[in-house]
C-alpha cells in the first residue's frame, strides 16, 4: 500500500510541474475572451457584429409598440401611454421607455442605447482597420464592415426620424475625451447616413444571404431611398410651418436648397432598388384567388419571398422570457387566454375603404347596418373584428364560444341590462383583465396555427419591402416629375406595375393607384380622395 501511495505522490509532482511548464494557470478564461482574441478571430467578430444588429433591428413586436404612441393603437396596460399622448409627460418618465423588461422595443429608441450602438460601429472599424486576415477570411471582414456600416446608418435614421440634427460620432471615445459634442444639422446628419449606406452597398452582395436576416446591397440601396425620402418631405423643408422663431431650424430640416432636387435625388434612389431584381408576390392574382388569404400567407411565410429584402429571424427559443418576440401572445384576444395588447383604434379600422374604393362611413345606414361587409382585402388580412372567424378556441372556452368567432360585443335586454359579454371583452369570463378595448384585435403578422399559451411564434419580422420601394418611387415621382413622368417610365413598365389611374382633383397633388397583390395603393398628397378610373 505505502508503495502504491509513494507512486501516486511522485506522478502528481511530475504532473504538477510538467503543468507549470505548460503555462497551466494562464489558460484563457472559459467564459471570456481577451481583446486581442476576438479580433483576430473572423468568427468571433462575427458574433460582435451580431449584436451590432440586435440592437440596430430592436425587438419588433415587443408587448408595446411605437403605435401605440400614434393615432393607430391602444395599449392595454397603458404604463402610462395615454398621459404622453395628451403631452402630460415626457418619455423619460415612461415605463415602457426606461425599463428593458417592460418593452424592449421602445427602450431601443432612447438615446443613449441608440448612441451605444453607434459606439459598437465605431469599435469594429477602429479593431478592423490595417488587421492582415489573409485571403480567404478578409472576404468575409469586408462583407461584415458593408453590414456595419449600414448598421451605423440605420442607427443614424433612427436618431434623425427621433431628433433631427445629431452629433455624428465616427470614433469610439475613451474615458478621458471630450464628450460634449455640437449636434450637426440635419443636412449634414442625413448626408452622413447616405455616405454609410453607399459604403455598404459597395461592400454588400446584392444576392439574400446565405445566412438569412444580413444586409444586403438592396437593404442599404433600400434604406438609402427612404432617408432621402423623408428627408425631401415638407416636414424637414417649410420648419417656420410648426416650428416659428427656433433658433436652429437646421437641426429641423434644410437651410437650403431646392426640395424639387431633394425629391429627385429619393426618385433615383429608388429606382437604383428597382434594378436589383426585387419583384412583388402575387402582383397578378387569378380571379379565384382570395386576396385576403394571399396578404395573410405573405406575412407569416418564412422568407425569403421575392419581395423581402431585410427580414429579422427568430428561434421559438429566441428570448424565452416574455419580453420576447411574440406576436401572437401579446397581441390576441383574451378569449384565448391571450393578453389583448396593441389593439387598433376604431379611427384606424374605419379607414379601410369598401371594396368599390369608397369610404367607410358610420353615417351611412346601409355602413352602420353591416360594418364589416364589403370592405376591402386589406381589413379582412388585418384585423379581428366582432363576429370573425379566427382559429379553435382552447379546451375550456369552447362551451363558451364552440363557433370560433370572435366576441367583442354585448347581449343586452330591453331594460339595458347585460345578459352575456362576449369573450373577447373585458366583462367576459376569460381573464378580462386582458381585453382590449377598442373591440378590434391584430390579425396581420399572427400565425393561426400555433397556440401562443404554449409555443412562440417565430416567423420573421419584414423590415424591408419591395412594396414600399415603388410605393416611395411613385411619391417621388409625382413630386419631382409628375405623374407623366411615373406612368410612362420604362422600369415600370418593365416591372409591370398596374398604374390604373392618375387622379387630378381639385387643390390635391395628382394621386397614382397601384395594385399590389390585388390591393389598392395611393400615392400622393390627397390620396384619399383618389378613387380608380376604369
Amino acid at each position: 500500500m505505502k508503495q502504491i501511495l509513494k507512486i501516486i505522490t511522485v506522478f502528481l509532482i511530475v504532473s504538477l510541474t510538467t503543468s507549470c511548464s505548460k503555462e497551466f494557470l494562464e489558460l484563457d478564461p472559459l467564459s471570456d475572451y481577451s481583446d486581442a482574441a476576438v479580433w483576430n478571430d473572423p468568427a468571433l467578430i462575427e458574433t460582435f457584429v451580431n449584436n451590432i444588429y440586435r440592437n440596430a433591428l430592436g425587438f419588433p413586436f415587443s408587448i408595446e409598440r411605437l403605435s401605440d404612441y400614434s393615432d393607430e393603437s391602444h395599449f392595454t396596460p397603458d404604463w402610462d401611454v395615454t398621459n404622453f399622448n395628451k403631452c402630460l409627460m415626457t418619455s423619460d418618465g415612461l415605463m415602457g421607455w426606461e425599463v428593458s423588461w417592460a418593452t424592449p422595443h421602445t427602450l431601443h429608441f432612447r438615446w443613449a442605447p441608440l448612441y451605444s450602438n453607434v459606439r459598437a460601429c465605431n469599435i469594429f472599424f477602429e479593431k478592423t482597420e490595417g488587421v492582415d486576415f489573409g485571403v480567404d477570411d478578409q472576404d468575409i471582414i469586408d462583407r461584415m464592415k458593408g453590414e456595419v456600416h449600414f448598421l451605423r446608418a440605420y442607427t443614424y435614421h433612427y436618431l434623425a426620424a427621433l431628433y433631427g440634427g445629431v452629433p455624428i460620432i465616427t470614433e469610439p471615445y475613451g474615458l478621458s475625451d471630450e464628450f460634449e459634442v455640437a449636434r450637426n444639422s440635419y443636412e449634414e446628419t442625413v448626408n452622413f447616413i447616405v455616405a454609410d449606406l453607399d459604403a455598404a452597398a459597395a461592400l454588400l452582395a446584392e444576392e439574400a444571404p446565405t445566412n438569412v436576416g444580413r444586409a444586403t446591397q438592396g437593404a442599404a440601396l433600400f434604406l438609402k431611398a427612404r432617408t432621402l425620402l423623408y428627408a425631401a418631405s415638407d416636414l424637414h423643408h417649410m420648419q417656420s410651418s410648426y416650428a416659428p422663431g427656433f433658433s436652429n431650424p437646421e437641426l429641423l430640416g434644410y437651410t437650403g436648397g431646392g426640395q424639387a432636387a431633394r425629391w429627385q435625388a429619393a426618385r433615383d434612389a429608388a429606382e437604383d432598388v428597382m434594378t436589383l431584381g426585387y419583384s412583388l408576390v402575387n402582383p397578378d392574382p387569378a380571379p379565384t384567388d382570395d386576396i385576403a388569404q394571399n396578404f395573410i400567407d405573405y406575412f407569416i411565410s418564412y422568407g425569403y419571398e421575392s419581395e423581402d429584402i431585410l427580414l429579422q429571424y427568430y428561434t421559438p427559443k429566441t428570448d424565452e422570457n416574455w419580453d420576447g418576440y411574440n406576436p401572437a401572445l401579446y397581441c390576441g384576444p383574451n378569449g384565448y387566454h391571450n393578453w389583448g395588447n396593441n389593439v387598433p383604434l376604431g379611427e384606424l379600422v374605419d379607414e379601410y375603404e369598401m371594396t368599390d374604393g369608397s369610404s367607410f362611413d358610420w353615417e351611412n345606414p346601409a355602413h352602420k347596418a353591416s360594418p364589416y361587409t364589403d370592405r376591402e382585402a386589406r381589413f379582412y388580412a388585418t384585423i379581428l373584428y366582432e363576429g370573425a372567424g379566427w382559429r379553435d378556441r382552447p379546451s375550456d372556452v369552447q362551451g363558451i364560444d364552440p363557433w370560433n368567432k370572435i366576441q367583442v360585443g354585448h347581449v343586452y335586454d330591453m331594460a339595458g341590462e347585460l345578459i352575456v359579454p362576449g369573450v373577447d371583452t373585458r366583462s367576459g369570463p376569460i381573464e378580462d383583465w386582458n381585453g382590449g378595448k377598442s373591440g378590434y384585435y391584430v390579425k396581420k403578422f399572427v400565425d393561426p396555427s400555433i397556440d401562443p399559451q404554449y409555443v412562440k411564434q417565430d416567423v420573421p419580422f419584414r423590415h424591408f419591402r419591395y412594396a414600399e420601394v415603388l410605393l416611395n418611387y411613385a411619391e417621388a415621382c409625382i413630386l419631382s416629375g409628375g405623374e407623366k413622368y411615373l406612368s410612362s417610365h420604362k422600369l415600370l413598365n418593365q416591372l409591370l406595375i398596374p398604374v390604373k389611374a392618375v387622379c387630378n382633383l381639385e387643390g390635391f397633388t395628382p394621386a397614382v393607384l397601384i395594385d399590389h397583390m390585388g390591393l389598392h395603393y395611393y400615392c400622393g398628397t390627397g390620396f384619399r380622395n383618389c378613387r380608380e378610373a376604369n
